[in-house]
């Protein structure tokens, strides 16, 4: 009743829940291209060797977004509005987790502080994007309609985590290690937060399109609270851990195209 492959596949066969899914990825990975976008224009001269891999990171997202409206477009499907109470990366903001648009609005030149603060925030948040990826590989990676986009989404996001691995460690062997670790911790707490909210309302949106029973709602709604409570309690070590990556310079190349989908 509640495997995560029955559930995301209830939610694949349905286009309203499909269309709502791709929607909020699609917005996400958007927001995530401008950020990257803007960073890497504002890279400081200090680290100005990170801005090729910071615009490869931009690309690699801007990329996932169109993707994702790809897959409604082949359904014949138009992108809806994402409610606000899903949109993951801008509650991160809210929170104060990662550089505020407001900075990166504008035409001044980021510190190396706010290059960790960056650093910080995508070690984080791509572990769970990563995590999240694999698993939709592991149950949909032959699907015809979405396996090729997973895969291909599921190894970016590989890169993007070992990219961060690499790049903070780096930081921390030049005297910022504390900060890093500190940081580190802040951001994982907020952000184990903040998913959880979204899962929650994103499972309450999908749940009113696909009709779910009270009884399967608050079974999935406990599931979600049961994760947090998990990561509360210790699970959010794994996000803040560094180790050095297999996959070096993941980054230091040109971003791989995804012509079929464009």
């Amino acid at each position: 009743m509640l495997s995560a492959k029955r559930l995301f596949q209830e939610i694949i066969d349905n286009d309203e829940s499909f269309r709502l899914f791709c929607s909020i990825a699609a917005s996400g990975e958007a927001q995530g291209g401008w950020e990257n976008g803007r960073i890497a224009a504002l890279v400081p001269e200090s680290r100005r060797a990170l801005a090729p891999k910071i615009t490869r990171h931009g690309a690699d997202e801007d990329k996932h977004g169109r993707i994702f409206n790809a897959l409604m477009r082949r359904r014949g499907l138009e992108p809806v509005e994402v409610p606000r109470e899903t949109d993951y990366t801008m509650l991160l903001e809210a929170r104060g987790i990662g550089l505020a648009h407001d900075k990166l609005r504008r035409d001044e030149p980021l510190t190396e502080h706010d290059i960790i603060t960056y650093l910080v925030h995508s070690r984080v948040t791509e572990q769970r994007a990563s995590a999240q990826m694999a698993m939709l590989c592991r149950y949909f990676g032959d699907d015809p309609l979405v396996g090729r986009a997973v895969r291909m989404i599921s190894d970016d996001e590989d890169n993007h985590l070992a990219y961060c691995h690499e790049e903070l460690l780096r930081l921390a062997a030049a005297g910022h290690g504390p900060t890093i670790q500190r940081a580190l911790k802040e951001c994982a707490l907020v952000e184990a937060r903040v998913h959880r909210d979204v899962s929650l309302a994103v499972m309450a949106h999908m749940g009113r399109i696909l009709g779910w029973s009270r009884a399967r709602a608050a079974l999935l709604a406990a599931g979600i609270h049961a994760l947090y409570l998990f990561e509360w309690l210790g699970g959010w070590r794994r996000m803040v851990t560094l180790r050095m990556p297999e996959r070096r310079d993941a980054l230091g190349g040109r971003a791989t195209p995804a012509p079929e989908f464009a």
